[in-house]
């Protein structure tokens, strides 16, 4: 049974939640600060949960923020779901920064933080499979200096390692898959989640900016990752 953890100081938050989970399904955890959640993976040693809810904002001497940051560094492939308050877009824009695969805004649905993580732990079990020693190899995909490896799960420029998150190598690989064609929003976050997204939302900028830092020479003038104004983005075929 896949276990889910959350961090969030609401604990009539987290009841409703940790039951909904346990309906579905799933072990449940829930801690009440950032501090609580990092002595319990970072301190203690214990086994890391199948994927982490923290919330932004809690008491103590690390906030969901520092936590998420942290937990990043310590554990790269953790996948992990940050909630925010309604319409604070710059909380939502840090946590993926720092390292969140995906974003919640209070209030939400339950039914929709589940398909939200369920989603995180299709491509973790996936990426766990394909992450070792296989009788089958996929073929790295090269445009110019840039390598993508599916079966190592790694990008490199020339000899050097790119750092990305799990879901920035998915996201950069869907965008590599579709080179030379013009995606939407929409349709690049559909062909990485599974699903449709509301108009709005604008975590994938976060994401491509992140990717940017990670592969581009210079990200005010980049040649792998074009934006087309008014539409998305294109992922170029011709490469340095």
């Amino acid at each position: 049974m896949q276990s889910i953890w959350m961090a969030d100081d609401d604990t009539r938050l987290t009841d409703m939640v940790g039951e909904y989970l346990r309906e579905s399904g799933y072990e449940f955890a829930a801690f009440a600060s950032g501090d609580a959640v990092l002595a319990a993976l970072l301190g203690q040693g214990q086994t890391p949960p199948d994927a982490l809810i923290l919330d932004v904002m809690m008491p103590g001497q690390h906030t969901g923020l520092q936590a998420c940051q942290r937990l990043r560094a310590a554990l790269p492939t953790l996948p992990m779901v940050m909630l925010t308050a309604k319409g604070d877009r710059l909380d939502r824009i840090i946590g993926l920064e720092l390292g969140a695969d995906d974003y919640m805004a209070k209030p939400f649905e339950p039914r929709e933080l589940l398909a939200r993580l369920r989603a995180l732990l299709r491509r973790a079990q996936f990426s766990a499979a394909h992450s070792g020693a296989s009788d089958v190899t996929a073929a790295i995909t090269r445009f110019g200096a840039l390598s993508i490896d599916p079966n190592t799960r790694s990008v490199r420029i020339n000899d050097s390692a790119c750092e990305l998150t799990a879901y920035q190598f998915d996201l950069l690989s869907a965008l590599a898959q579709r080179a030379g064609r013009v995606l939407t929003r929409e349709q690049i976050m559909e062909a990485v989640r599974g699903r449709e997204l509301e108009a709005f939302d604008r975590s994938i900028d976060v994401h491509i900016g992140r990717i940017r830092q990670a592969i581009e020479a210079d990200v005010k003038n980049p040649q792998r990752i074009l934006t087309v104004r008014g539409v998305g983005y294109v992922f170029a075929k011709e490469q340095p």
